[in-house]
């Protein structure tokens, strides 16, 4: 019995993997673990079903004594005026690089997570999954110029996403906000 529930619940997650052909995602040569940590605006994805709809989207880095990441990702459902949601997965390292992690929404599995582009100011980031199926295109601002996004874009297509499967997340924060998000304890 337990195998058949353990079976239930990997398989939705290895089949899509089955018939992945795509070439190994390279990640960032290095991540200052310290100066990644802090709070990162989903500027555009391609959503799980989770974040479809997603508005203010925000995923926050903290790290444990333990060395594991706790993450908070939060954002407001459907629109700007929606409820708001918060989920709490934790993030463990996987490598001397502290750019490949495997993030644990539900025990025991633990996600592809890699940290495949890093800007030298620790300002813009993208993560990405070896399946390609999901792409996070995050900054430390709500908001990214045209070029940069577009630099972005081309990036990921580079590595060999579908670039029109990616969604922009609405971000709208009052100015007093901006660099100072919402308290988390009034989710």
């Amino acid at each position: 019995m337990r195998n058949l529930l353990l079976m239930t619940v990997l398989l939705p997650v290895l089949l899509p993997l089955a018939g992945c052909s795509h070439s190994p995602m390279t990640a960032v040569k290095h991540v200052d673990i310290d100066r990644f940590m802090g709070d990162w605006y989903v500027i555009a994805n391609i959503p799980t079903l989770l974040e479809k709809g997603a508005h203010n989207a925000v995923e926050t880095y903290e790290k444990n004594p333990d060395g594991t990441i706790a993450t908070t990702f939060t954002f407001v459902d459907g629109s700007f005026d929606g409820k708001q949601k918060k989920y709490q997965p934790k993030g463990f390292i996987k490598d001397s690089s502290n750019a490949i992690w495997g993030m644990q929404f539900i025990w025991p599995i633990k996600a592809d997570y890699r940290i495949v582009y890093l800007d030298e100011d620790y300002t813009r980031t993208v993560i990405g999954r070896e399946a390609r199926d999901y792409v996070w295109i995050m900054s430390r601002t709500p908001a990214l110029a045209a070029e940069e996004y577009d630099e972005i874009i081309q990036f990921v297509d580079s590595i060999g996403y579908d670039t029109s499967k990616i969604k922009r997340v609405p971000q709208s924060w009052p100015q007093q906000q901006t660099g100072e998000l919402l308290k988390r304890d009034s989710i």
